[in-house]
């Protein structure tokens, strides 16, 4: 694919950790590179420790990469870059003193969106409608469950309409009807134009949702391309993916 299409672009992402000065470094990452269409949903799929949250975190600059290039819109990282992105971890951080809607009118000022009056609460009102939390916009987090904080945690991605949703595992915790809504609102962005990246172990709301798939295995990605080709030998993405976890590993 070229620059163009893409709306992000990793290349030879490495990234090792040590637990003490007395260990060997252990190579987590090793030469990671992929492509996320612009306005595809992509899936992310590796099982655990495969190296999935690692990419992402780099891949924010949440923590340092040892080597590796990433961009958006063939754009390095930065507050311009940030202010696009809509961004969910796999266990999100939520001030659970503030109310819903404070915790929304938060993450916009940290968006650099400065809304008043009629229009703020209008747009906080469309999120928390979005994710099913309208009638809970006054109570305290403290006081929601965790399915509530997940879909709280969707809602701050969500509230200043971002060009690119970067999704860490997003229906964790949720039980089946908040499941089907987070899947009901990942098409409905999509069909907005919005690129969409998210990991999951759970392969089959990547059948259902994705256009693309980056499978990692190992620390190494050994798919990044077209789901339907990926399947197209097997009845499931499960067997198509143990299909080639089974091949790496020969």
């Amino acid at each position: 694919m070229s620059a163009i299409e893409n709306a992000i672009e990793v290349k030879n992402l490495n990234k090792s950790f040590r637990k003490s000065v007395f260990e060997k470094s252990k190579h987590i990452l090793k030469n990671v590179s992929f492509d996320i269409p612009k306005n595809k949903t992509t899936g992310f799929v590796g099982n655990n420790g495969s190296g999935k949250t690692t990419s992402i975190k780099c891949i924010f600059e949440f923590i340092f990469k040892d080597s590796g290039d990433v961009k958006f819109f063939n754009q390095e990282m930065g507050p311009a870059v940030r202010r696009r992105i809509g961004y969910l971890p796999e266990r999100p951080y939520l001030y659970e003193f503030l109310t819903a809607e404070e915790f929304l009118k938060f993450h916009l000022s940290l968006s650099g969106i400065h809304l008043q009056g009629a229009a703020l609460n209008a747009l906080i009102d469309e999120t928390l409608h979005k994710v099913g939390l309208l009638e809970a916009k006054k109570k305290a987090l403290r006081s929601f469950s965790k399915g509530m904080l997940q879909r709280a945690g969707l809602a701050q991605a969500l509230i200043h309409k971002p060009e690119i949703l970067i999704l860490d595992e997003p229906m964790s915790g949720l039980d089946p009807d908040g499941r089907l809504m987070v899947k009901d609102i990942l098409r409905e962005e999509k069909k907005k134009g919005i690129t969409i990246f998210f990991s999951s172990h759970l392969l089959q709301d990547m059948e259902e949702l994705c256009d693309h798939l980056v499978a990692i295995h190992g620390g190494e990605i050994i798919y990044n391309s077209d789901l339907k080709s990926f399947m197209s030998q097997f009845p499931s993405l499960e067997e198509a993916f143990r299909s080639k976890q089974k091949e790496v590993q020969k």
